[in-house]
């Protein structure tokens, strides 16, 4: 229990102010350090088996060397990859699935909104938190991109929400399960009643904040004045095997080490522990700062008698969690602890197979006392002879090869089934990695495989999908309480105002869809309501579109597609209806003019056919020609003949006016661009100019 000698009064000056510390004299504040110094110490005992499970695993994820001397020494040291592998096969698939591009937040319609109010008002907060978190918070996508590389190995990460009133904006930062300690077996971080964050305090970060009046002034402390000791989780010694480079020496650049610990204390001593934040310098224990974790009156709860029942606290950590702890523990487990004992003995499986073939390899054995060779260590090279002073017949008999036995294929055997075994926890086998699955493989199966696979995955990412599902509403909650009424954003100008946060928080989720963790699982989603929307009316033509497109992952989709409302406006009804006569009739003009030409190719034909007729006749009278009236015959044939080529000839020039005249036609149809818009006066005269010629000519 802490006894304090004075006491805090919750009131106006109580939320307004940024340290609470000045209410305290020096011993208050002495007490209040060793009790937040003590629990944080307490709390770390708790979770010290966590910690050495969780700096193996990272070992075997970054593939640490260590030193080894068993069986003789710099002995095989092979560090297999299958923790790297894994990791590296979760983030190639859950960074894309779950940031989507700009679009990260999305604002549900609950209910009927028959005025379209609740579907304007989802408008503007999915774009201004989208904006917001991608834009605004510019560090956002990179901290999730290594939350997603640190959480396979490790199991669980946290993403600290807050307003920064140095940047003006709200703060999403990735905290490392390392660097938050909780009792390890606490039921969730929302009902743990101790958090502490370890933060890194750089000497120039603690003058700002005591300028800033942030921090109480501490410029004249010794442990200020002095050095700041090493981390206690940096090498004693020795080389950093992970970054393999000697460790820092403490010097003025060091920084400290500050506790900023989420606790319960009773600073007015009514009985009841309110939310506090504490932070302390871990090695001085001297405290920088309090300031309550409620932010308003109304997040207190009081019954008739003014007494305080119960108070909301304001929450910061969301815990992103990639496989719960079996045992009920707070720190989630990963591959990091999940393939470390295979990954131990696949290692050690390779490193026997490579050291049973470098003794088979290597040539040794005993010398006989009959060998009379000289003392020294001999080496070979292609093509080489070494004189002795034994004959062959000694050196066969005096030299004596170490009996060693090559690899052991059993070994190799035990190998490739752990390699196997580790791949289905992990989920990275050949076909989830992209290998091909074999030539004769069919389609369907290979998609089967696949989709079975990706269940592990899918599962994962429903519990990320919910992780940051909490985070964005927290973020909503900031802009509840410190958006202005307001605001403009972006470069297009758009409007953002604090009335619309100020509904259910619960409203807003995540663009993500974490049941469809494949591009083509996506697509195929959308090709499908794009076609069901063509058969079944009622749907959104807009919306369809735009979720067709987002499948495709289109960029710029409002400049591609502004949509129907900003198209336009069509032609008028009654002036398609008069547009399609008058194609109606332009089709049939041209059909009756290409039938018209066709009959006169058919008489141009028979008229050929007459004059080879003719012609074949003359031929055959002139040769048999005997007396006058044969001669007159053929004279007769060839006048006939004559005429049969000029009635040939019109009809040629005919044939070629009506086809003109329809090419004619069907130019300007084509530069007009639309059949329907063209004068119909106009496009019928030049055919009925042509065909009036044609007839002519008849």
């Amino acid at each position: 229990m802490l006894t304090l000698d004075t006491k805090v009064s919750i009131n106006k000056d109580f939320f307004q102010s940024p340290n609470l510390c000045d209410r305290f004299n020096k011993e208050d504040l002495t007490k209040i350090g060793n009790q937040v110094l003590e629990g944080y110490k307490r709390d770390k005992q708790t979770r010290s088996a966590w910690e050495r499970r969780n700096e193996a695993g990272m070992d075997l994820a970054l593939q640490t060397q260590k030193a080894k001397d068993f069986p003789w020494p710099n002995c095989s040291n092979v560090a297999f990859p299958l923790v790297t592998i894994a990791a590296l096969q979760f983030h190639a698939r859950a960074y894309p699935t779950l940031i989507q591009g700009p679009d990260i937040v999305k604002c549900r319609v609950v209910g009927e909104d028959p005025t379209g109010e609740k579907k304007q008002r989802a408008d503007r907060l999915s774009t201004h938190m989208s904006y917001q978190t991608m834009e605004e918070d510019k560090a956002w996508e990179e901290q999730h991109d290594r939350l997603l590389i640190n959480l396979p190995i490790v199991g669980c990460a946290f993403v600290k929400s807050y307003h920064s009133s140095s940047f003006g904006h709200n703060v999403s930062e990735l905290v490392l399960a390392r660097d938050l300690v909780m009792h390890y077996y606490a039921t969730s971080v929302e009902a743990c009643s101790r958090k502490t964050h370890i933060i890194p305090l750089f000497r120039n970060e603690i003058y700002e904040r005591v300028r800033r009046e942030v921090f109480v002034d501490v410029l004249e402390e010794p442990w200020y004045l002095q050095n700041a000791p090493l981390s206690s989780s940096a090498p004693e010694g020795g080389t950093d095997n992970r970054k393999g480079m000697q460790p820092p020496q403490a010097d003025q650049d060091t920084p400290f080490i500050g506790l900023e610990q989420h606790c319960l204390l009773d600073l007015d001593n009514d009985g009841y522990s309110e939310p506090y934040i504490v932070t302390i310098e871990e090695s001085s224990g001297a405290v920088l700062r309090v300031v309550a974790r409620f932010d308003r009156e109304e997040d207190i709860e009081k019954n008739t008698k003014k007494q305080i029942i119960a108070i909301r606290p304001t929450e910061y950590f969301t815990k992103y969690s990639f496989i719960p702890s079996p045992d009920g523990g707070i720190y989630d487990i990963g591959f990091g602890v999940l393939l470390g004992p295979l990954n131990e003995s696949v290692s050690s499986a390779i490193n026997q197979l490579v050291d049973a073939g470098t003794m088979s390899n290597s040539a040794g054995g005993f010398l006989g006392r009959g060998a009379k060779i000289r003392g020294g260590v001999y080496t070979f090279a292609p093509l080489e002879w070494k004189r002795v002073d034994s004959t062959g017949d000694d050196l066969r008999k005096s030299i004596f090869p170490l009996p060693v036995r090559e690899p052991s294929a059993v070994l190799f055997n035990l190998l490739s089934l752990l390699i196997n075994y580790t791949e289905r926890v992990s989920g990275s086998s050949d076909m989830m990695v992209g290998q091909t699955p074999g030539q004769n493989t069919p389609a369907e199966t290979t998609r089967a495989v696949v989709e079975q696979g990706m269940k592990v995955y899918t599962s994962i990412f429903k519990r990320c999908w919910r992780a940051m599902k909490e985070e964005f509403k927290k973020r909503y909650v900031l802009n509840a309480i410190y958006m202005p009424d307001s605001m403009s954003f972006g470069s297009k100008g758009q409007k953002a105002t604090k009335a619309d946060y100020l509904g259910d928080p619960d409203e807003v989720v995540p663009v993500a869809d974490p049941s469809l963790a494949s591009d083509a699982a996506r697509f195929a989603q959308a090709q499908a309501i794009a076609e069901r929307s063509q058969m079944v009316p009622g749907y959104d033509p807009e919306v369809v579109e735009r979720t067709f497109l987002r499948a495709l992952r289109v960029d710029g989709i409002d400049v591609l597609y502004p949509g129907p409302k900003k198209m336009p406006p069509g032609v008028n009804l009654k002036v398609q209806i008069e547009q399609i006569k008058q194609q109606g009739k332009q089709m049939q003009f041209q059909h009756e003019h290409a039938m018209f030409a066709a009959e006169l190719m058919e008489d141009q034909r028979v008229n050929q056919a007459q004059i080879i007729k003719l012609a074949a006749e003359a031929v055959k009278l002139s040769e048999e020609a005997k007396n006058e009236g044969a001669y007159a015959q053929v004279a007769t044939i060839n006048a006939m003949i004559s005429l049969a080529k000029a009635q040939d000839e019109k009809l040629r020039k005919r044939i070629e006016l009506i086809l003109k005249g329809l090419e004619i036609d069907n130019e300007r149809a084509s530069i007009a661009g639309d059949v329907g818009r063209m004068a119909p006066s106009s496009s019928n005269a030049g055919a009925a100019e042509v065909t009036a010629a044609a007839a002519g000519g008849a």
